[in-house]
C-alpha cells in the first residue's frame, strides 16, 4: 500500500482504523483493513472500495441480493473518492470484482435437487418454485 496514499486516509478519516491484514475488507463500524505488503496499481482504488462500504454504513445483509447492492453501492462511493484523491478508476476491475458477487448469487439461486432457480425470501431463504 502506498504509504502517503495511507497517511492521506488516516488524516481524512481519524474516525475509521486502517490495519494491515491477509486482503481488502471492512469491518463494521470502524475498521477498514488493506492488503499487507502489496504494491499493486489497483491498491488505492480497492482501498477506497472498502472506504466506500464504511462511509455508506454498511454492517450486515439479510439476502445475497441485498450483498450486491452494497456491493454495487461501495463501488459507487468508490469511484467518487478517487476523484477527490486522483486515483485512476478502473472500470474492469470494478465489473471483475462485481462479477464474483454476482457469480455466487447465481451459484446459490440454482436448487440443488432440480437445478431451477431458486428465490430468497427477505429472512434470507432460499426456496424452490417447485418444493
Amino acid at each position: 500500500m502506498d504509504a502517503t496514499f495511507l497517511a492521506k486516509l488516516k488524516s481524512d478519516y481519524p474516525d475509521y482504523r486502517f490495519v494491515a491484514g491477509a486482503k481488502f475488507s471492512y469491518r463494521p463500524p470502524r475498521t477498514i483493513i488493506y492488503k499487507k505488503d502489496s504494491e499493486e496499481v489497483s491498491d488505492c482504488l480497492l482501498m477506497l472500495h472498502e472506504l466506500g462500504h464504511a462511509l455508506s454504513h454498511h454492517r450486515t445483509f439479510k439476502t445475497e441480493v441485498g450483498r450486491l447492492k452494497m456491493e454495487v453501492q461501495a463501488w459507487e462511493k468508490a469511484r467518487e473518492l478517487c476523484t477527490v484523491y486522483g486515483v485512476e478508476i478502473d472500470k474492469d476491475l470494478i465489473q471483475e470484482e462485481l462479477d464474483t458477487y454476482r457469480d455466487w448469487l447465481h451459484q446459490k439461486s440454482r436448487c440443488p435437487e432440480c437445478g431451477l432457480t431458486r428465490f430468497q425470501t427477505p429472512d434470507g431463504i432460499w426456496h424452490c418454485p417447485i418444493s
